[in-house]
C-alpha cells in the first residue's frame, strides 16, 4: 500500500465525530481502501449475530408462526423506521420489498395511467439523458406499453438537471417527471424542493429515485411535497448484495393510484384466496408479492446506526469526505479532471474523476486493494460511505491513483 502523501489525514480523523462508527464495519481496520460505499456498503459487523439468531430463533423456532408474529407487517413497520430515519416522510407512506426496478415500474405505471385517466392529453414522460440506465429503461417500457411519449432533457454528464432544463421540458402533455436527487455518474445533487414545485406547476406528478441519497444526504419527502419515491437498500443502508427496494407513495395519492402488479400480499384480505382483488388501504396496496424477509433483517442494524449518528452529521462528514478527496486530486493529480460539481452544496457522496486512462486504472487498482469503480466516459469514480470511511482512507486511495496513473 502507498505511503499517504498530503498531511491532513491523521488530523482529519481524530476530529471526526463519527470515526467510532467505522469499527463497527466488517474489514474497515484492514488496509483495503474501498471507494465503492455508494454501490455495496460494507457490512455492519452486528449483522452476523443477527442473521444467525434470526435463522436459529425467528426462523427456525418460530416457523411458519412468524408470518402471524411480525414478517407479514415487516415490508411496513421497517418502512416506517427507514422513512422516520432517512427520508423525511410520515408513517404509512413508504414499503419495503422488490427490486428497485420492480418498484419504478410499479409506481410509474400506477403515476401515468392516473394521469392518462384524468387528463388524457398527458402523453408525455419527462427524463434525463443522463438518469440512471434502469429508470430510462423502465420509462421506455412503459411509454411503449401505454403509447406515450419520452420527452428526454440533455444534460451535461459532470452535472444534472437543473430549474431552467426542466421548466422548458413541462408543461400541458407531462404525465409524468422521473428525477435522479443524485445523479448516479456526477453525483449532481438535484434541487429538490424546485423540481418538484416545477413539476407540480405543470400538473405532474414527480418521482424521484434516492438510490445515491437515502443514507447519504438528508432527504424531505414530505417537506418537498414530493407524490412518489424509489430507492434501493444495499449501497449507504448497507443491506447487503441485493436488499430488497423501498417505495414511497405520498397519502394523498394512495387511495387514487391503481398499482399494476396485484399480488395476494397488496390485497385487503390477504387469506381471503377470493376470485377477485380488493386492494389494501394505504400503503400496503402497493406491495405484489411474499416479501424478501431475509433481505430486510440486516437493514436493521445500519438502520439503528444512521439513527445514532444522525442524518445532518453523516451529511456533514460525507461533504468532508469528498472535499478531501477533491482537494487531493486536485494537489496531486494534475492530469484528471473533476467530473463532479465542485461546490459540495450540489454533490452528493461521492466523487467522479475523468480521464482517458481510467477503465485500465480502475483494473490495476482493484488488484492492489484499492476499489473504485468505473464508469463511461472515463470516469473513476470514488464512492465515501461516512461511517465506515476514513481520511486516511481517502488519502491512501488518491494517492495509489496517482501511482496508477504514473
Amino acid at each position: 500500500m502507498t505511503t499517504p502523501i498530503h498531511p491532513g489525514a491523521a488530523e482529519l480523523d481524530a476530529a471526526d465525530p463519527l470515526a467510532r462508527f467505522r469499527d463497527r464495519f466488517v474489514g474497515a481496520a484492514s488496509d483495503l481502501v474501498y471507494f465503492d460505499g455508494n454501490s455495496l456498503g460494507r457490512p455492519v459487523a452486528a449483522t452476523a449475530e443477527r442473521l444467525g439468531a434470526f435463522v436459529e430463533n425467528d426462523w427456525g423456532g418460530r416457523l411458519i408462526r412468524g408470518w402471524d408474529e411480525q414478517w407479514m407487517e415487516l415490508p411496513t413497520t421497517l418502512g416506517d423506521d427507514l422513512a422516520r430515519i432517512c427520508l423525511g416522510a410520515a408513517a404509512g407512506q413508504t414499503a419495503v420489498g422488490d427490486s428497485t426496478t420492480v418498484w419504478l415500474y410499479k409506481l410509474m405505471r400506477a403515476a401515468v395511467d392516473h394521469a392518462v385517466r384524468t387528463d388524457p392529453g398527458r402523453t408525455e414522460i419527462v427524463i434525463d439523458t443522463d438518469n440512471f440506465p434502469t429508470d430510462r429503461y423502465v420509462a421506455e417500457g412503459i411509454a411503449a406499453e401505454r403509447g406515450l411519449t419520452l420527452r428526454w432533457i440533455e444534460v451535461d454528464t459532470a452535472e444534472g438537471v437543473t430549474a431552467d432544463q426542466l421548466r422548458e421540458a413541462v408543461g400541458e402533455r407531462t404525465a409524468l417527471v422521473v428525477l435522479n436527487h443524485v445523479a448516479y455518474r456526477s453525483a449532481w445533487l438535484a434541487d429538490a424542493p424546485e423540481l418538484t414545485r416545477i413539476s407540480h406547476d405543470a400538473g405532474a406528478l414527480v418521482l424521484w429515485d434516492l438510490c445515491h441519497s437515502a443514507g447519504a444526504v438528508p432527504v424531505a419527502l414530505d417537506e418537498w411535497g414530493a407524490d412518489l419515491a424509489v430507492g434501493c437498500t444495499y449501497k449507504y443502508l448497507n443491506g447487503g448484495p441485493g436488499s430488497p427496494a423501498f417505495g414511497y407513495v405520498n397519502a394523498r395519492l394512495q387511495d387514487v393510484l391503481t398499482q399494476p402488479i396485484q399480488g395476494w400480499m397488496g390485497h385487503a384480505d390477504p387469506f381471503l384466496m377470493g376470485p377477485g382483488y380488493t386492494p389494501a388501504p394505504g400503503i400496503r396496496r402497493f406491495i405484489s408479492g411474499t416479501p424478501p424477509i431475509l433481505g430486510m433483517v440486516a437493514m436493521r442494524d445500519m438502520l439503528e446506526l444512521v439513527e445514532e449518528a444522525g442524518i445532518e452529521a453523516i451529511r456533514a462528514k460525507s461533504v468532508a469526505l469528498t472535499s478531501y478527496a477533491v482537494e487531493l486530486a486536485d494537489a496531486t493529480l494534475p492530469e484528471v479532471t473533476l467530473a463532479s460539481p465542485r461546490d459540495p452544496d450540489r454533490r452528493g457522496g461521492h466523487v467522479t474523476l475523468h480521464h482517458e486512462r481510467m477503465r485500465e486504472v480502475t483494473a490495476v487498482l482493484w488488484e492492489r486493494d484499492v476499489i473504485p469503480d468505473y464508469r463511461d466516459p472515463g470516469g473513476l469514480r470514488i464512492g465515501l460511505s461516512p461511517l465506515s470511511t476514513s481520511f486516511d482512507e481517502v488519502e491512501r486511495g488518491i494517492a495509489a491513483v496517482a501511482e496508477a496513473l504514473r
